[in-house]
């Protein structure tokens, strides 16, 4: 026995007397206590069984991305073929901060040719609840490129809006109200002993234009929808309506985290009075659509049903066409791949025409275009930061796609025309967008229609090519300069010449004629001189060429704009 085993039994023993003691205590007489024998046992070993171990991580897969449809924001700038259209508000560099807003400012300025500027924008603060305003544009030039006074203009417009933003939905109402007056300028001066009066050129349109619409707020929510109901009205001075009654919806509702149906829909009647004649135009269309998102592939499927009451060319009023979209993502949020088929009903009002072409001739048929079936592909790309590129081809048939050609009977006036057969269109589109923290943006654009018609010598007044080259450079808050760009190839007009003995029966017959290529340059400075003082001062046409977008209608030359912002 070694020295540790005395020493524990000793322990044990001390350990074992106060039980002994009580036990004797506490025993009834007649007890007995019995000997007992307490063995230690010294060479037990506890024992576990081997243990199974799993060296293999567990493996928790990452959620797969969606590739949603990329959207991106591209400024359209149209050429402006009489008017400036300065940007004289000053922007604000740092988004990461809402920047104070008054609400309220005014525009003033004066330019050559006689030319007047104006802008008042009245507008609540930013509210939770609601949001209103007012905007008032006023553009005139007393003189133009052609015997001064008889090709000025002027332009008015007046804006009322509103939003409400409680409840469950967005409720909101737009009133628009306009006078434009131009003058037919582009007569021959070579055949006139003395310009005509400046009254007998004149052409006034009056517009008015009220909606209201509504939209849920919760971005999240699993129906999305957008409905609108408005009343267009304008009128020429030439006794010629146009009353249009429309209403619209954008919905979808999402089935599941992959997969939606939507529904997008317009409804239109508009009413057409003339001296001479009175039409009804009623328009309807419907795509009903089912959207699915597998991994990488977008899938769209659906169909667009269209009618018009247009009886033009003998067209076929009710149309159906396919709504069919391949998307799929090559590299995630970089690069996708889009292709499809489709086609639909596109509405054409006076209303839009006059403000493309401005010297239209009075009694016009308007037809709407049907374009389709259409067949596209393309892609959007986001190469590196701040970068987007876009492009897209589309290949279609259209049938009452309208045309401009000089009048017959007045060559200053302009007839909408449409080829017999369907017009064969090829569309190459392009852009690329650079935008360096809104502090740098360089953009460019380009279009190419290559239209081949039947019954039409030419396709009067649409350019093959037209491209935008944009760049605007914010300094420190302070300074915006800002270029603009414009191309356009040339296209045709119509002129007449006296029928020879080799043209009978006709008296006269009609030439198409080239008009101008476009190079149009545009230069513009904002300077912030105090907190709520801006100058401003915008050239356009700087290479002072007289183009004819139109034929016979030059533009002016170099014209300057100089003012002054105030906000408050």
């Amino acid at each position: 026995m070694t020295l540790r085993q005395p020493f524990a039994l000793a322990l044990l023993l001390a350990a074992a007397a106060p039980l002994t003691t009580q036990a004797q205590r506490t025993t009834r007489p007649g007890g007995k206590i019995e000997d007992a024998e307490i063995e230690i046992v010294k060479e037990r070993v506890n024992q576990l069984p081997e243990a199974t171990r799993n060296f293999e991580k567990i493996r928790i897969d990452a959620p797969t991305k969606q590739a949603g449809k990329v959207t991106y924001t591209y400024p359209d700038f149209r050429l402006p073929a009489d008017r400036l259209n300065p940007s004289v508000r000053v922007l604000t560099i740092r988004q990461e901060e809402l920047t104070l807003q008054t609400g309220n400012y005014v525009k003033a300025g004066l330019g050559n040719y006689g030319t007047t500027y104006g802008k008042i924008y009245l507008h609540n603060t930013r509210s939770d609840a609601a949001s209103y305003g007012l905007d008032f544009s006023h553009m005139a030039s007393a003189n133009g490129p052609i015997d001064k006074k008889n090709s000025g203009f002027s332009q008015n417009s007046l804006g009322l809006n509103g939003e409400t933003y409680r409840g469950p939905m967005t409720l909101g109402a737009k009133v628009d109200l306009g006078r434009e007056r131009y003058n037919f300028y582009g007569y021959n001066r070579n055949t006139l002993k003395l310009p005509p009066e400046t009254d007998s050129l004149k052409q006034v349109f009056y517009r008015a234009a009220a909606k209201v619409y509504a939209r849920n707020r919760a971005a999240d929510a699993a129906f999305q929808y957008e409905a609108s109901l408005g009343f267009n009205y304008w009128k020429d001075n030439f006794e010629a309506t146009e009353s249009n009654v429309h209403a619209g919806l954008r919905s979808g509702y999402a089935l599941s985290e992959k997969s939606r149906v939507s529904v997008n829909g317009d409804v239109s009647f508009i009413s057409q009075k003339d001296s001479a004649y009175s039409v009804s135009r009623p328009f309807v269309q419907v795509t009903p659509a089912y959207e699915l998102t597998l991994n990488r592939l977008n899938v769209s499927v659906g169909a667009t049903l269209g009618y018009t009451g247009d009886t033009i060319r003998r067209v076929q009023q009710f149309n159906v066409y396919p709504a069919i979209r391949l998307g799929y993502t090559l590299v995630e949020d970089k690069f996708v791949a889009f292709a499809g088929l489709g086609g639909a009903l596109q509405r054409v009002t006076l209303y839009d025409l006059s403000t493309e072409n401005q010297w239209l001739a009075s009694r016009q048929r308007v037809a709407d275009t049907h374009r389709g079936p259409t067949v596209y592909f393309g892609f959007n790309a986001t190469p590196a930061r701040a970068l987007a590129v876009n492009a897209k081809v589309t290949l279609s048939n259209d049938r009452n796609l309208y045309f401009y050609k000089n009048a017959l009977r007045d060559s200053t006036r302009f007839d909408l025309v449409y080829d017999q057969k369907a017009t064969q269109l090829v569309n190459i589109h392009g852009e690329i967008l650079y935008n360096a923290a809104e502090q740098v943006r360089i953009g460019f654009k380009a279009d190419y229609n290559g239209y081949k018609v039947k019954s039409l010598a030419k396709a009067y007044h649409r350019p093959a090519f037209q491209s935008t080259l944009f760049a605007t450079y914010n300094m420190y808050g302070k300074l915006l300069l800002g270029a603009e760009l414009y191309t356009y190839s040339a296209s045709f007009g119509s002129s007449t010449r006296k029928a020879t003995v080799f043209d009978p029966p006709v008296l006269y017959r009609e030439i198409p004629t080239a008009t101008d290529a476009v190079i149009d340059l545009n230069l513009r400075a904002d300077y912030r001189i105090m907190e709520n003082l801006s100058i401003f001062a915008s050239g356009n046409n700087l290479l002072n060429r007289k183009y004819e977008r139109f034929l016979n209608y030059p533009v002016k030359g170099l014209n300057v704009l100089a003012g002054v912002t105030y906000d408050f």
